[in-house]
């Protein structure tokens, strides 16, 4: 296994400012399926926050269907995948049991799913990024509220979202039938709202 070596974090304000976010193509599915294996191996060496398992989630499948569907974006540093983002309209199962702050059909809606970030890139400012873009890119899209997941366990990402402004709405089962993977938070960002501001970022 690969040691990874963290990228100089005396050169953050170079990683948050200089950087390409766009589109992922299929160009990028070799990489960004290394990324993720990557990812995996730096939790099982430490605490996996997700819950995640290299093979299992997230897989070369994931980075495949979310391109095939023009919902991933990578953001790039340097040319090199530094982080990733899938936004769609398809919930979990279980997002129907509870009662949302914005009552919306789901093509008004927008689902942020497998974010990540490169254990080399941690701490810079990456997953902050990938999540002001995703409120730019729905606000552009007219959505009208974005909705997430997150597993209790997963402290890091739950203190991001809820710095980023989201605001839970309830602790549901996803069913997924996965041992230690059972209860995930529920987390909205209404962009009705008239507290929501448009150039609000959360880094």
């Amino acid at each position: 296994m690969d040691i990874i070596k963290p990228f100089d974090k005396t050169v953050k304000e170079l990683v948050i400012n200089d950087f390409i976010l766009e589109k992922g193509t299929i160009n990028d599915i070799d990489e960004l399926e290394n990324l993720y294996d990557k990812l995996n191996e730096y939790f099982e060496l430490g605490t996996n926050y997700p819950g995640w398992a290299k093979g299992l989630y997230p897989i070369r499948e994931t980075a495949v269907n979310g391109i095939q569907n023009n919902s991933l974006f990578v953001l790039k540093v340097n040319n090199e995948i530094a982080g990733s983002i899938i936004l769609n309209h398809e919930p979990e199962t279980a997002y129907d049991q509870v009662t949302w702050g914005i009552e919306a059909d789901y093509k008004d809606v927008i689902v942020i799913h497998t974010l990540v970030v490169h254990p080399k890139y941690m701490k810079n400012g990456i997953g902050e990024e990938l999540m002001n873009f995703a409120k730019r890119y729905s606000i552009e899209q007219r959505i009208k509220t974005i909705r997430l997941d997150v597993s209790i366990h997963n402290t890091p990402a739950i203190s991001l979202y809820e710095k980023c402004g989201y605001k839970y709405v309830e602790t549901v089962d996803l069913g997924l039938n996965v041992p230690g993977l059972v209860w995930f938070k529920l987390y909205e960002l209404a962009l009705l709202d008239t507290n929501v501001r448009v150039d609000n970022d959360c880094g």
